[in-house]
């Protein structure tokens, strides 16, 4: 055999083999090393070996470079750290939007907070009647506030108000006609339409007038066999100006009771107070509506200030009829929310106490020159922070009440305006990015982006040291950046 063919010739290159790529630590290696103490002390050895087992296995796989222990466990600890965070949490709403629907709405009052926390961990009388000794009914414990609030002779609690208005159209007009007008059939938010709720309440929907105008003979020209309510709805997240016209609430009500029909008004936001004598655009209430119909469906959570829950309130044999349908059960609220809508619906007895004790009242009625001096105070600390990263100025600006409350009513407030440097040179997407590394914050901050610049509007800023947390957040964040650049 030839030995020299397998040799290389003289001349040729002769090829170097690749250098080992370096092999990681173990697993077991990392949990003993002094960075992995902290770790395993807040997370436990399991999700830490898991953490570090999946840094590893993208290392080998070239999804990520070899990199030193400390670095490993590093990574292994951001990934903890996602994971375990937990996805509902706090954030700032600074967007001038006071009733967010994407940000939970209305901010319950310490005394709600504590009501909850009272039933949350042991048991409670949420169906005992503690002074009959026997099983009781749970809107019991918020039925008398509502009738005493609003004068109605009894009310029921639901999930939302979609569900209150869900639950009266099953239990008072299955199989019949219920008559809207045009100009009421709304979308709210989430694509939820107003016909589609009626269909699977198994209604019938009977259309009257035209988007703009209709009239009190539209509604008597509908009523026949086949009706099993009138109804009024509030027109939520929009408004019809110009050539308008709507039949009068008193004089619909008088129509239905000649004809012995159920007249109910979808309110919506829920009001209890009279927001012209807090120096608010005016919005109907539930009182001035249970003046004219048999029924009122409203929210908690909107103007009401309270927790999620819809309400139902008005006469007592239609109450009842309501009360007894099947889907009350269905759509029923939990002890949690029994508890937090009584303590608020408490502080109503207080009128005297109740702009400072309820937040949403509060919010809303914040003088524009107390938020601008805020915003004044604020500009100092949070320009030097952001010394060099954004030019920051205190500007008008407006707030919205929000989640269909008054849709074209605006309330003067100031905010903190964050510009674009002088010499960037794409301010658009620098918007973006400085909206999203204010998202990412330990506290998450939520503004808006509008002519030009990012804004906070300081009318729903209550506690400013979180705030400015979140600032020295933000400048740390930009340092590390620069730094690792």
């Amino acid at each position: 055999m030839n030995q020299s063919a397998n040799r290389p010739s003289v001349g040729a290159a002769v090829e170097t083999p690749p250098p080992a790529r370096p092999r990681p630590p173990s697993v077991e290696r990392l949990l003993t090393h002094d960075r992995a103490a902290a770790p395993l002390a807040a997370y436990g050895r399991t999700a830490v070996t898991e953490a570090i087992r999946a840094e590893l296995d993208a290392i080998r796989s070239g999804r990520a470079e070899m990199a030193p222990e400390t670095v490993i466990l590093a990574r292994a600890e951001t990934r903890l750290d996602a994971e375990q965070r937990i996805s509902l949490r706090p954030v700032l709403n600074l967007t001038g939007t006071v009733l967010h629907t994407n940000l939970g709405r209305a901010l319950l009052p310490p005394e709600a907070a504590r009501a909850v926390a009272a039933v949350m961990t042991g048991a409670s009388n949420l169906e005992f009647d503690l002074e009959r000794g026997e099983r009781g009914e749970r809107d019991s414990h918020v039925e008398a506030l509502v009738q005493r609030l609003t004068g109605a002779e009894a009310a029921v609690v639901v999930n939302n108000n979609a569900a209150a208005v869900l639950l009266v159209l099953n239990a008072l007009a299955m199989r019949k006609e219920v008559i809207v007008s045009r100009g009421e059939l709304v979308e709210i938010g989430g694509s939820f339409r107003v016909p589609d709720v009626m269909a699977r309440a198994g209604c019938r929907l009977r259309e009257v007038g035209t988007t703009n105008r209709t009239h009190l003979a539209d509604y008597a020209e509908a009523i026949g066999p086949r009706t099993g309510l009138v109804m009024k709805v509030h027109p939520s997240n929009y408004a019809i100006h110009g050539f308008t016209a709507e039949a009068d609430e008193a004089d619909l009500g008088r129509l239905c009771r000649e004809r012995g029909i159920p007249f109910a008004v979808d309110l919506g936001s829920g009001n209890l107070i009279d927001f012209a004598a807090y120096g608010l655009p005016p919005e109907p209430t539930v009182q001035a509506a249970l003046a004219n119909a048999d029924l009122v469906t409203f929210s908690g959570d909107k103007l009401l200030g309270a927790v999620q829950c819809g309400i139902v309130a008005g006469r007592r044999d239609l109450i009842d009829r309501v009360r007894k349908n099947p889907l009350k059960r269905a759509l029923r609220v939990d002890k949690m929310t029994y508890a937090a809508l009584e303590a608020t619906l408490r502080l109503y007895l207080h009128p005297e106490t109740l702009r400072e004790r309820l937040p949403t009242l509060r919010l809303l009625t914040r003088p524009e020159a107390e938020i601008r001096a805020q915003g004044e105070r604020l500009l100092p600390g949070v320009s030097e922070r952001l010394a060099g990263q954004a030019a920051i100025s205190v500007e008008p600006c407006t707030s919205q009440i929000g989640s269909g409350a008054l849709p074209v009513e605006t309330l003067p407030s100031a905010c903190l305006a964050f510009h674009p440097p002088a010499d960037e040179r794409r301010a658009g997407a620098w918007l973006k990015r400085l909206a999203a590394r204010l998202r990412a914050m330990p506290v998450p901050v939520i503004g808006r982006v509008s002519d030009g610049a990012l804004r906070l509007d300081l009318r729903t800023l209550e506690n400013e040291a979180v705030f400015l947390a979140q600032i020295d957040a933000l400048a740390g964040s930009a340092s590390t950046s620069r730094e690792e650049t």
